[in-house]
């Protein structure tokens, strides 16, 4: 006799109405602005008591929280509102420019954001949580990179923007 194991797991309120037939963003399918900002105020909140990230953080405005849920906002599929009031993800790099960011802090990130994830409830289902992890694999990855010395201020950086999976070859600074 086989035994079947049955995973459910809540189904995510989506931010607009979809037709079925139509994969939804991330966005969407995370639950829109408002469950972007829960996770990033919260996460933020988090962060001022870390012992790792908290330095790092320190002196970052109290508007801090917002930039960033405007900024993961767009790269899962919302319209391009990051990139028309702070400069797009040319911007995103210029702020991580000779911070001398650590593997331990990225790392440390991506621990207490996953974390916050689940207590914000943060749609659980496997592929959303692989293109979020993928996504913040990618984007710390890419911080820690730009953070070192000798990194020059972009000309240009196109905005990522992710999707359930693409994958767009190996990184190449500068390509």
């Amino acid at each position: 006799m086989q035994t079947v194991l049955a995973i459910t797991t809540a189904t995510p309120k989506l931010a607009s109405m979809e037709p079925q037939n139509k994969v939804p963003t991330l966005y969407d399918w995370m639950g829109g602005m408002s469950a972007i900002e829960k996770l990033t105020q919260r996460f933020y909140g988090h962060v001022a008591h870390d012992t790792i990230l908290q330095p790092v953080f320190a002196h970052m405005p109290d508007t801090h929280p917002q930039h960033v849920a405007v900024f993961i906002a767009e790269v899962f599929g919302r319209p391009k509102n990051y990139s028309a009031e702070r400069g797009g993800h040319r911007h995103m790099i210029s702020r991580h420019l000779g911070r001398h960011l650590t593997q331990i802090q990225r790392r440390q990130w991506v621990n207490l954001l996953l974390q916050t994830a689940d207590e914000c409830g943060v749609p659980d289902d496997p592929e959303f949580r692989s293109a979020l992890l993928s996504y913040l694999e990618w984007g710390t990855r890419i911080a820690v990179i730009n953070s070192q010395d000798g990194v020059p201020e972009p000309d240009e950086a196109p905005m990522p923007r992710w999707g359930w999976g693409e994958v767009l070859g190996p990184y190449r600074p500068g390509v």
